[in-house]
């Protein structure tokens, strides 16, 4: 036996998954438990003049009614915006937001009960086109107060390095076009729910569908003025997130407050349709965007205008308005960069966080003009990249630090596999290949609120049963992390996974950590397992080294054995725990990870500051139909460099998710509204790719060895979906001459480009 990192590892709580085992939110029972049923905004935008809930506090079954003035503090998952309500107070900015709520003994109860409170509206004037955002209106008429010029824009970020204005102008080669990009939903399995329980000792716990325990307990803190120690958080078993539960949310303000007040157990899970009206998706966005190269195809500036749809409530919005340009700096060298994002607040649902964080738009758009470019100069489209990747060990323009970058190993891999020099621009009229190259943080260097803690904490402990038990706030989300923390205390103290088990995600007995978001877990979390393994086996190795009066450096840990090389120990694991603990009880070491300090001295320098980078490239093989417009892809290459697969079984697995993913934005998925409702809130018309939508997948795994991350270990979580979508986007020129400028690429959209092409 050796340890377990690097080999393919199914998760630890796969079994409890397919049988139907694992105890998510809404599985969860407690006596004496209410439930909640919430009253949502016909309007987009209005002014709440009254409420009634006189018939709701009467109705058979009904044990309170809460509205938005009981809640008066806003939250939100960033401090500098945090501009949202548990319930509309003075007035509602999209059609569902919450207005009041009910606890009562039972679901229906308590739906009906809602459906008993009188809000008198007076509506005013809805912003739906984010265009319509940008402009001065009335004072009366803007969504939030605090949006400065009498404009209804959240945040503008610019940024300009080296005056891309006069390189443009002057290179050889220039595009400049627009895109646009409709909004997309998570679609996780799992629906939001949560349940709160007022315990005896006047403390609060609430378990919750969430990927953020902490910043929850923070802003749960905030809301309901209790004081943190009184605040408990745990995250059970989750059916999926993707950034969409990466935010501090209305239904949990709301079920505590309705906990608290009643004194008993409170539950509150949606419906489908409540997940679609909640949101927090990907941006719909539109890009103008200006690329310029010269006769060899080196890139000679970027310059872009986006404008990203808000929707109501800000979520991470200051973040995402910065990463749709600065993580333009990557995968390539540019060193005359530009670029200016206005999020604007629209009378939408919020959009937030979603697979990929503000990246992935932009990366459509930067991809298929290179595509252009490379047309345009004469250049295979991917040697014209491969001229212009960024070196490992670099700094961008924007001062962003490369560690590690297999980007080149990557694009080499699926050029070779799918025969692209032999096949591109060669085959028949309706089918063809296209290349994207994708570029991502392993986490944000910069934590959401500043202090001085640690980005992570790992306890690691040893008693006398022999067990390591690890301890972590870490949030395991389906991406495997809880499977990674014991193999990393497996692999450290040479005993087989069996032996080590976990407490995770509950602030009341696992240290702090920030989240499953921004592709930080194995990176940082890993790192610091790593180092609370470390002092562990470093511990017991002391320990044993005095009584065997050996040095401890000459000991080693493997095969559930405790040896030296040379004989002079050579004992079993159990007996090992025992010497170690002799005197003293149990053992338990701390582990932390601090982000190195890193980045520039000018505004916005800290956005997309990352530890590491991940790096990739996909290629894509569609056919089109040119009668009919569909799209069908066929297979995908894929190589993605994640510095060391931990675990490869999970690196494949996410690669494998972000191709289904980014294929559903690329071709099927939209949200659509008519006059700010959604109107195709469901799993039927919101167009999810079925299995048989499915393409074959080949995926490649690029290790890096990056020095700072765990065994090397960077991302795999998110930068898989970047190249996803403009190779499909770019394999659709190479099969019928078309750029597709519009996301999704419906066959409607491809038969009208066809024809308009002649």
């Amino acid at each position: 036996m050796s340890g377990p990192i690097g080999k393919p590892t199914p998760y630890i709580d796969g079994v409890q998954k397919v049988t139907g085992k694992a105890m998510y939110t809404d599985d969860y029972r407690f006596p004496n438990m209410l439930y909640v049923g919430l009253l949502r905004s016909p309007h987009a935008h209005a002014h709440i003049k009254h409420i009634d809930t006189s018939a709701a506090e009467t109705y058979p079954g009904v044990a309170a009614v809460t509205v938005g003035t009981d809640l008066p503090i806003s939250f939100g998952i960033l401090p500098i915006s945090s501009d949202e309500n548990a319930m509309a107070v003075e007035k509602v900015r999209y059609v569902g937001e919450i207005v009041a709520a009910v606890a009562a003994e039972t679901m229906e109860a308590a739906q009906k009960g809602a459906e008993k409170i009188i809000v008198e509206y007076d509506p005013v004037r809805a912003f739906i086109d984010p265009g319509d955002s940008l402009e001065v209106c009335d004072p009366a008429e803007q969504i939030h107060s605090h949006t400065k010029g009498g404009k209804n824009i959240h945040k503008t970020a610019e940024l300009r390095f080296n005056e891309p204005e006069k390189a443009l102008e002057q290179s050889p080669f220039k595009r400049t076009e627009s895109f646009k990009f409709a909004g997309v939903t998570h679609a996780f399995t799992e629906p939001h729910s949560t349940i709160a329980i007022w315990n005896g000792d006047e403390t609060l716990t609430v378990i919750s569908a969430t990927q953020v325990p902490h910043y929850l307990h923070r802003n749960l803190s905030k809301v309901l003025e209790l004081p943190m120690h009184r605040v408990q958080v745990k995250k059970p078993a989750l059916g999926g997130g993707f950034g969409g539960k990466s935010d501090p949310f209305a239904h949990e303000m709301i079920t505590a407050y309705l906990s608290m007040i009643t004194k008993r157990p409170v539950k509150c899970t949606f419906s489908r349709e409540e997940v679609f009206i909640n949101n927090h998706g990907r941006h719909p966005t539109t890009i103008d965007m200006s690329v310029g190269c010269d006769q060899d195809g080196i890139i000679t500036a970027l310059d872009t205008d986006t404008i990203i749809d808000g929707g109501a409530y800000g979520s991470f919005g200051v973040v995402t308005s910065y990463y749709n340009g600065v993580l333009l700096q990557g995968p390539y060298k540019i060193d005359k960069l530009g670029f200016r994002t206005r999020r604007a607040y629209t009378n939408k649902s919020q959009c937030g966080a979603m697979r990929g964080h503000g990246a992935v738009n932009p990366r459509y758009a930067m991809e298929v003009i290179l595509d252009m470019l490379a047309h345009d100069a004469g250049i295979d489209p991917c040697d014209l990249r491969e001229k212009n990747f960024l070196e490992e060990n670099t700094v961008t323009v924007g001062q962003l630090r490369i560690t590690s970058n297999g980007v080149r190993d990557c694009l080499q891999a699926v050029r070779e596999k799918s025969d692209w020099d032999k096949l591109y621009g060669k085959q028949p009229y309706g089918r063809g290949l296209g290349i994207g190259c994708g570029f991502y943080i392993s986490g944000s260097a910069l934590p959401i609120i500043w202090n001085r803690y640690p980005q992570t904490v790992v306890h690691a402990k040893l008693d006398f049963d022999g067990r390591i038990v690890m301890f972590s706030g870490a949030s395991d989300i389906g991406q495997g992390s809880d499977t990674m923390l014991a193999q990393i205390a497996s692999e450290e103290l040479g005993v087989p996974m069996n032996y080590v088990q976990l407490e995770v995600a509950d602030t009341k007995t696992t240290p702090v950590d920030l989240g499953s978001y921004s592709s930080r877990v194995t990176f940082m979390v890993g790192n610091a397992a790593k180092m609370a393994a470390e002092k562990l086996r470093n511990e017991m190795a002391k320990a044993i080294a005095k009584e065997k009066d050996v040095s401890a450096d000459d000991i080693v840990f493997r095969d559930n054995k405790i040896f030296t090389e040379d004989g002079a120990v050579d004992i079993s694991w159990e007996d090992g725990v025992e010497t170690a603990l002799a005197g003293r009880g149990a053992i338990v070491e701390s582990g932390y990870y601090f982000s190195p300090k890193m980045g520039g001295d000018f505004k916005g320098s800290g956005a997309g500051l990352s530890p590491a980078y991940s790096f990739g490239a996909f290629i894509s093989d569609v056919t089109v139909n040119p009668s009919t417009g569909s799209v069908k892809v066929e297979k995908i290459w894929a190589a993605h460099d994640c510095g060391k697969a931990l675990n490869p079984l999970a690196v494949e697995g996410q690669i494998e998710g972000s191709i289904h993913m980014g294929l559903g934005q690329a071709v099927s998925e939209d949200m659509r509204y008519v006059n700010g409702q959604i109107v195709n809130a469901n799993f039927f018309d919101y167009r999810i790719p079925y299995s048989v939508d499915t393409p074959d997948m080949d995926v490649t795994i690029i290790e890096s060895n990056d020095s700072e991350g765990p065994y090397g270990a960077k991302e795999a979580g998110e930068g898989p979906i970047h190249p996803v979508l403009p190779s499909i986007g770019n394999a659709i020129y190479d099969a019928v001459g078309i750029r597709m400028m519009e996301l999704p690429i419906t066959p409607d959209k491809v038969l009208a480009k066809i024809q308009e092409k002649g």
